[in-house]
C-alpha cells in the first residue's frame, strides 16, 4: 500500500491520486458493526467488483482494517478486483489502528480525533472525480457518519443509504430525528436495500455516453 501525507488541499492535486474517474465513496460502521452484518455487507460488496472494474472506477474510504473497509478490503481480493481502493485517514490513525492491507494507497490528512477525516474524504474524492460522476454509499455508522453523510450533501453528490444494515443509515431511513430528516429529505438521498444497490451504483456512476 502506498502512502501519502498531505497537509493541506492543495497538496491532494499532487498526491499521485488517479483523476477523472467514476468515484464510490464508502462509509458507515466500524467497530460497531457486528460480525455477521460484516459477512453480510462483504457479500453485497463482492457483487459490486467487476461492475466498479468494468466502469473504471476508484473507491474511497477511511482505510482502517475495521467496519466497511474492512468489508470492502476484503472484497475486492476475493472477486480479484482491479479498481484503485483509497483509504483517506487523520494521523491520528497511524498509532491507535491498523490500515486494511488490500487498499492500494492512503492518503493521511491532519487530524488529532477521530472524525478529522470526514471532510477530506469529500475532498479526495472531489479531486479523483472532476467531472465524471461519483456518489456516497452509507452503511451502518456511529456519530462521524452523519458527518459524512453531510459532507456529501453540501458537495451535491448523491448519497445511498443502505436501509437495514443498521445504527445510522437505519436512523436516516426512518427519518428518527430532526438531522435524520435532514439527509433523508434530500433530493440527493436514496434509502435502498442490498439488492437494490448494484443496479443503482450503475445507473449513477456509468458516464453518459
Amino acid at each position: 500500500m502506498d502512502r501519502v501525507r498531505v497537509t493541506s488541499r492543495a497538496g491532494l492535486r499532487g498526491a499521485g491520486l488517479p483523476v477523472s474517474r467514476p468515484v464510490l465513496v464508502l462509509v458507515g460502521g466500524a467497530a460497531g458493526m457486528e460480525p455477521a452484518d460484516l459477512e453480510a455487507l462483504e457479500l453485497v460488496l463482492r457483487g459490486l467488483v467487476g461492475l466498479l472494474d468494468e466502469l473504471d472506477a476508484v473507491v474511497v474510504d477511511g482505510g482502517t482494517d475495521i467496519g466497511v473497509m474492512r468489508a470492502v478490503g476484503r472484497a475486492r481480493a476475493a472477486e480479484g478486483g482491479r479498481f484503485p481502493l483509497i483509504g483517506v485517514a487523520a494521523e491520528v490513525a497511524v498509532d491507535e489502528v491498523a490500515f486494511e492491507p488490500n487498499h492500494t494507497r492512503l492518503v493521511l490528512v491532519p487530524g488529532g480525533k477521530w472524525g478529522d477525516e470526514s471532510p477530506w474524504l469529500a475532498d479526495v474524492a472531489d479531486v479523483v472525480a472532476g467531472p465524471q460522476p461519483s456518489l456516497t454509499v452509507l452503511v451502518n455508522g456511529g456519530a462521524i457518519t452523519f458527518e459524512d453523510a453531510e459532507h456529501s450533501l453540501g458537495r451535491n453528490r448523491p448519497l445511498v443509504v443502505l436501509r437495514g444494515s443498521g445504527r445510522t443509515a437505519d436512523a436516516i431511513a426512518e427519518s428518527a430525528d430532526e438531522r435524520s430528516t435532514a439527509i433523508a429529505t434530500s433530493p440527493l438521498t436514496t434509502v435502498l436495500g442490498p439488492h437494490e444497490l448494484r443496479t443503482h451504483v450503475e445507473l449513477l456512476l456509468r458516464p453518459p455516453h
